[in-house]
């Protein structure tokens, strides 16, 4: 009964979330779903899906894995990997992506290269092979679609950052024009003090209504930090704890959906070589 409950569950879910697109631009990283899946103005590895101008403040090969277990259900699992390699030239990335069942399921490949322009402005650029499979009649479609974004610091403690997410408005299916959503976020993130940043950010897909993202982290003890945030469209609520310790960084984060449930989010990353200190790259 239980095992029928799900099916009927996750296909209700498809059909609802996936009728305006297949290829849905899933956020990923417990650090960002610990502050409202925001993370469009601050940087870490998860940078390469949020923002790739973000990969500029990483100075060391960087790898991280992270997964979501969706309303606490096994067929709405999301799986993620990347790794970043800082160059003289620039930072390059790599990330994988897989998402849903063994009857419906989403899953991208991303290279990533992000450069500095100058001290207080960046830009990055991603390029992603999208695919969907849906049962077996349907089979599998597939698309490439272009990414960009910027990041900039006006002031110390203060950034501002952009991302369009399908700038090439790319089509998943040319029945009914059906195109990968194009997603436009800007955000911006304060660092109060060494133990408090703030976030907000609105996500705009041109054919819906904005999402509004505010988000907080507070270092509360030595390697430890406790995250907090709040998401429109539809009202969510998040909380999360992390830890960083020289090369190592794992997070784990709770989301609450006000009528599907609640979504665990856990993430880990490490850091090749010796770390280094950088602002809001925890």
């Amino acid at each position: 009964m239980f095992k029928l409950f799900s099916i009927l569950f996750v296909t209700m879910f498809f059909v609802i979330t996936n009728a305006k697109a297949g290829d849905e631009h899933f956020p990923i990283g417990a650090r960002q779903a610990g502050m409202g899946s925001s993370g469009v103005a601050f940087p870490d590895l998860w940078s390469v899906t949020h923002n790739p101008a973000g990969l500029t403040l990483l100075t060391k090969p960087t790898f991280g894995l992270f997964y979501e277990n969706r309303f606490a259900l096994k067929e709405l699992g999301l799986k993620a990997g990347a790794f970043a390699y800082p160059t003289s030239s620039g930072v390059f990335a790599i990330d994988l992506m897989q998402f849903g069942y063994s009857k419906y399921n989403e899953s991208r490949v991303g290279l990533a290269f992000a450069k500095s322009l100058g001290k207080r402005f960046s830009l990055g650029i991603k390029f992603d092979y999208l695919n969907t499979y849906f049962a077996e009649e349907y089979g599998n479609k597939g698309t490439a679609i272009a990414e960009i974004g910027f990041l900039a610091q006006p002031a110390n403690h203060f950034y501002i950052g952009g991302h369009i997410y399908n700038l090439s408005r790319s089509k998943i299916a040319e029945y009914n024009d059906e195109r990968v959503p194009t997603i436009i976020t800007f955000g911006i993130a304060y660092e109060f003090s060494e133990k408090v940043l703030s976030t907000i950010e609105v996500e705009k897909d041109i054919e819906y209504k904005p999402i509004y993202k505010v988000g907080v982290e507070y270092k509360f003890m030595e390697n430890l930090f406790i995250r907090a945030g709040v998401t429109s469209n539809p009202n969510q609520m998040s909380l999360g704890i992390g830890y960083a310790f020289k090369r190592i960084k794992a997070d784990i984060s709770f989301s609450s959906h006000q009528i599907l449930g609640i979504s665990p989010h856990i993430g880990f990353s490490y850091e090749f070589g010796n770390t280094t200190s950088k602002k809001l790259a925890n």
